[in-house]
């Protein structure tokens, strides 16, 4: 059985026994509740000065003591944090979302809102949070990214009671998505200027679309089976979690096979085994996996006369080769790794090759004669 009481404070300045010896004891004028659950008494603040709202607070409470359901904090104090932490849990529990992507979002949330009540943030401070975003430089699509996390925690506090009510929170608008790829000139000039390892990591992004730094460069030597002529993925090692095999043409079968030799020949050198199918093969770190290289990219961008193309504009390429050679849409996304048809979409780039193809189509399906297109005049 629990009861109300007022609990008694010392004045400023003073201990409590020397309050108490000197009877200048002062009595709260909040109400604070004590009960009971699984024999262990709990004091809590009813934030009321009114008796019969601080009634009523304890009897919701031991209400839920009584039909065993939990018993929830008050949701003005709750704070940001224990939020965040119940997101972690979450997606650590789910599998639903990387944790190391997910704490890059959570990293620039955490210092902004790191000691706010969860009750206080509101469309007015998301929009300072923004602001904040922009000034350090962040682009609308980051920003966006990270407000989505923020939304996905507020709904996770919403539905287990810790917050009883949703903010609005408005994405901003954002740049129209990256257009770079690659055209078979554009990318063979770019992987003369690489190392022949290099070469064959670029042929297999090009070809299949995958990632190169989380799933080209990440690969090792058993994913490569020369008998099956097939490459695959291991489930949780991409950025879905999604396993994919892929059956590889001979140009990449037979570079794959020179690969494995280059590193046979690294193990016998260094007298120890070599797992990766992409290490360095020489200097300083000889034997561990090639994790970037950036620089020598940018080195045989500029060499090849295409400055500022990235790596992953072989993903938007191999997506775009893949459909105009007609493979089924749903068997690229499944090589390519991509499970929403709308990303897939944004990754399909139309050329201006592909609009002059698309000409040429339209003018002998009008007259089935024509051989031959006349080029158009400039």
């Amino acid at each position: 059985m629990g009861y109300l009481y007022r609990p008694k404070h010392p004045p400023k300045g003073k201990t409590y026994a020397e309050a108490k010896a000197h009877g200048t004891l002062h009595e709260s004028s909040v109400w604070w509740a004590k009960y009971y659950v699984n024999g262990r008494a709990v004091r809590e603040s009813t934030s009321t000065g009114k008796e019969s709202e601080a009634k009523r607070f304890l009897k919701e409470r031991e209400g839920r003591v009584a039909s065993g359901q939990p018993v929830l904090p008050r949701v003005d104090r709750v704070r940001y944090e224990d939020a965040a932490s119940d997101l972690r849990d979450h997606y650590r529990t789910t599998g639903k979302r990387n944790l190391v992507e997910a704490g890059c979002r959570l990293k620039h949330l955490d210092a902004f809102f790191t000691g706010w009540r969860l009750v206080n943030i509101g469309p007015a401070e998301v929009t300072r949070y923004v602001r904040q975003r922009q000034e350090a430089g962040a682009t609308n699509g980051t920003i966006n990214r990270e407000i989505e996390v923020l939304g996905k925690m507020l709904r996770l506090a919403y539905k287990t009671g810790k917050l009883l009510r949703l903010p609005v929170v408005e994405k901003l608008k954002e740049s129209d998505p990256r257009s770079g790829f690659f055209e078979p000139e554009q990318y063979e000039a770019v992987r003369h200027h690489l190392p022949t390892d290099l070469q064959v990591a670029a042929s297999i992004a090009y070809t299949f679309g995958w990632r190169m730094q989380s799933e080209v460069l990440s690969l090792k030597r058993n994913q490569f089976d020369p008998y099956a002529a097939t490459l695959r993925l291991e489930p949780g090692t991409t950025k879905n979690d999604d396993g994919r095999v892929v059956y590889l043409p001979a140009y990449l079968e037979l570079a794959l096979g020179e690969q494995v030799e280059r590193v046979k020949a690294l193990e016998d050198r260094l007298g120890r085994e070599v797992p990766y199918l992409f290490p360095h093969l020489t200097g300083r770190r000889e034997g561990d996996r090639i994790g970037d290289y950036v620089k020598r990219w940018k080195t045989a961008c500029r060499k090849a006369g295409v400055p500022g193309m990235l790596r992953h504009d072989f993903r938007r390429t191999a997506v775009r080769n893949m459909v105009n050679a007609g493979v089924p849409e749903r068997v690229a996304m499944t090589i390519t790794g991509h499970r929403t048809r709308s990303v897939f979409d944004r990754y399909h780039i139309v050329s201006p090759a592909d609009l002059k193809a698309a000409r040429d189509k339209i003018a002998m399906g009008i007259n089935p004669g024509i051989t031959e297109v006349a080029p158009a005049r400039v």
